[in-house]
């Protein structure tokens, strides 16, 4: 087995081809948009300022059977390794971690997190190791044997992140509808679906309440107003204005909630490529194939809000589209932490089951 650094368009050419080999024949797997890794992987992301970046592949006989990725940022306290593919080999799996991590010995990090994404940790973030189905758009997807290869490289389990989903009938309408009334009485209370036209307005509001509901959590990285205005940007072709709503008392924004339709039900059938024939099936998928689940990305309430039935109110707002739209039948939330008990226990008595679970996991640099 031979270990390369990924420079030339040969080798881009071989990372990309890694995936084939891991989920041929998987028939969950969705590949991850050759257009998004590239993105990330690029050493003029902003997410890698003042950092470094290492792409590898593995070869054996011809034949790439492993990839791995490892990056550092000047203002992250943790370095990272992410997209790592390999088959069920633990030569092969030490290969790749002992040249990702050699590398990050060169950073001023002590920990390293993986599989994690160089950005937001709302893509890509996170190892799956229960629910190997119905992977989402920038969901990290993987085999159940790499939770071992990992392990065996003195990974330890850190955060653990849940998916959980609900479908109307599950939904616990006999709670949330009173707790969300009160909330619709009340007349200093407003609530408003997102518009495209006002996308700069509700970023602000976005990064407000944001920055004040997360900023007690251990692993809160405060968003910038240039952030989330790219990163709305970045979504207007599947936005779908009646699934994202803000919630306002007095005006002032206290708490939104976030979902999107899930578009991998489209994007499996572009193969991984999002160039103009990948883009033109997208559009002909989107236009004649309705999705029939959505996904909340984020949820947030400010502090002094919190326990007030805020987000019952936000929730019955979505509960009435999938009333008004026969192709919804169910939603996933995503991304709850465990250091959110909070969350999870409103997910709960919302009627939520647990369907996937991902743990980003850790270790000293030099172990």
């Amino acid at each position: 087995m031979q270990i390369r650094e990924v420079r030339s368009r040969t080798d881009w050419a071989d990372f990309f081809r890694v995936p084939d080999l891991i989920y041929q024949s998987d028939s969950h797997f969705i590949p991850h948009l050759k257009q998004d890794i590239q993105r990330i992987l690029n050493p003029r992301n902003p997410a890698l300022k003042g950092g470094g970046l290492k792409v590898w592949v593995l070869e054996d006989g011809g034949s790439v059977i492993g990839r791995i990725a490892a990056f550092y940022s000047e203002d992250k306290p943790k370095a990272g390794i992410g997209f790592f593919e390999c088959i069920d080999d633990s030569q092969a799996s030490r290969m790749l971690f002992e040249a990702a991590i050699n590398f990050l010995r060169t950073s001023s990090k002590d920990i390293v997190q993986g599989p994690v994404n160089a950005g937001e940790r709302d893509q890509y973030w996170g190892l799956m190791v229960n629910g190997f189905s119905s992977p989402a758009y920038q969901e990290n997807y993987n085999p159940p044997y790499y939770q071992r290869l990992f392990e065996e490289a003195g990974f330890k389990p850190g955060i653990r992140q849940t998916t959980q989903e609900v479908t109307p009938a599950e939904f616990n309408l006999s709670r949330m509808k009173p707790l969300a009334d009160r909330v619709f009485q009340d007349k200093n209370i407003e609530l408003k679906h997102f518009r495209i036209k006002q996308l700069k307005d509700f970023a602000a509001d976005f990064v407000s309440i944001y920055n004040a509901a997360w900023k007690a959590h251990e692993h809160y990285v405060p968003l910038t107003l240039n952030q989330v205005i790219r990163l709305m940007k970045s979504m207007k072709s599947v936005i779908r204005e009646d699934l994202i709503w803000f919630t306002y008392f007095q005006g002032k924004p206290i708490a939104f909630y976030v979902s999107l339709p899930d578009v991998n039900q489209w994007f499996r059938h572009v193969n991984g490529n999002f160039n103009w024939w990948g883009k033109l099936i997208f559009i002909l998928y989107k236009k004649f194939r309705p999705v029939n689940r959505i996904r909340g990305i984020v949820f947030g309430v400010i502090p002094e809000f919190q326990g007030r039935g805020i987000t019952s109110g936000m929730m019955m707002k979505i509960f009435e589209v999938f009333e008004n739209d026969p192709h919804l039948k169910s939603t996933e939330l995503a991304w709850v932490g465990d250091f959110n008990p909070r969350m999870l226990a409103l997910l709960q008595s919302l009627g939520a089951r647990e369907t996937k679970v991902h743990v980003t996991y850790e270790r000293p640099i030099d172990l």
